[in-house]
């Protein structure tokens, strides 16, 4: 495995990589990595020679100035992580190397897939995204890049960004990873009491309540008896929303061939947010 935070280094791996006909498979983290990430790197692994996984707290997503001061940083333990998989190089960029000063980006319409759900709830939060997502993609220049479906919104951005630049990049989606009990492996689950971390189980079990009931009822109907559900629990909701799985626009009346409902609530001072596919 090779760790660089040097753009010379890095480049001179991918240059070679590339000389030798080797696909470059991307994962984008900002550490505090989990079994999720893992999943994330082995699949790339899988159907790449070379994998990069980025790590970097990306500061203009945060609309919350707390937020990004609390996040977990834990360099030194994601390394041992990823050094469970062959031929990783993990690089650690400086805030220069990700926003130059040459800095030429230029942001995009993202057709209303910003302005629902967390882009409601954080403002600027996607512009972050797509900023830092399209500038490391021009460092790296990979064939593949590999984003889990646990940040659906961002997922369906990412793909539309891609599309709409017309970048020769891949975007491979993967399943949630999951604990035993359901619960949606993510980095701030850290900061999770371990009674928060049961009453954090309810996000999943409302989800699996809402597949119970989807096409039995309108969307609208079934959004109505979750959120009821929902809060029996001792948890804040942010927002239910069921959605089509492509535009995100909420669904009240008719259901779509692929829909999702999305869940944002808070467990104590945590912000947790997990999906799930609904297919009739």
């Amino acid at each position: 495995m090779t760790v660089c935070s040097d753009l010379n280094t890095l480049n001179g791996y991918l240059e070679s990589s590339r000389a030798a006909g080797l696909t470059i498979g991307f994962v984008p983290t900002m550490g505090a990595l989990h079994e999720g990430h893992l999943a994330l790197v082995q699949k790339a692994a899988e159907e790449n020679q070379t994998v990069v996984v980025s790590i970097f707290v990306n500061p203009s997503q945060f609309n919350n100035p707390n937020d990004l001061a609390t996040y977990p940083r834990t360099l030194e333990s994601d390394i041992e992580l990823l050094s469970r998989i062959e031929s990783v190089v993990v690089f650690t960029p400086e805030i220069q190397h990700v926003y130059p000063e040459s800095d030429d980006f230029q942001p995009i319409e993202l057709n209303g897939l910003d302005r629902v759900m967390e882009g409601t709830h954080r403002p600027g939060h996607f512009a972050g995204v797509v900023h830092v997502v399209n500038n490391l993609f021009q460092l790296i220049q990979p064939d593949r890049a590999y984003f889990g479906k646990k940040d659906y919104q961002q997922l369906a951005i990412i793909r539309y960004m891609v599309e709409k630049r017309n970048l020769p990049i891949e975007v491979v989606s993967c399943d949630t990873i999951r604990s035993d009990e359901g619960l949606a492996l993510s980095s701030r689950n850290m900061r999770l009491t371990e009674e928060e971390r049961k009453d954090a189980l309810h996000i999943y079990q409302t989800l699996l309540r809402v597949k119970e009931l989807a096409f039995h009822y309108t969307p609208e109907e079934v959004k109505a008896r979750a959120i009821e559900f929902f809060n029996e629990a001792n948890l804040d909701l942010e927002y239910l929303e069921i959605a089509n799985a492509k535009s995100l626009q909420p669904l009240t009346a008719e259901w779509a061939q692929l829909s999702v409902c999305c869940i944002a609530a808070w467990c104590g001072d945590v912000r947790l947010i997990d999906n799930l596919e609904l297919t009739n």
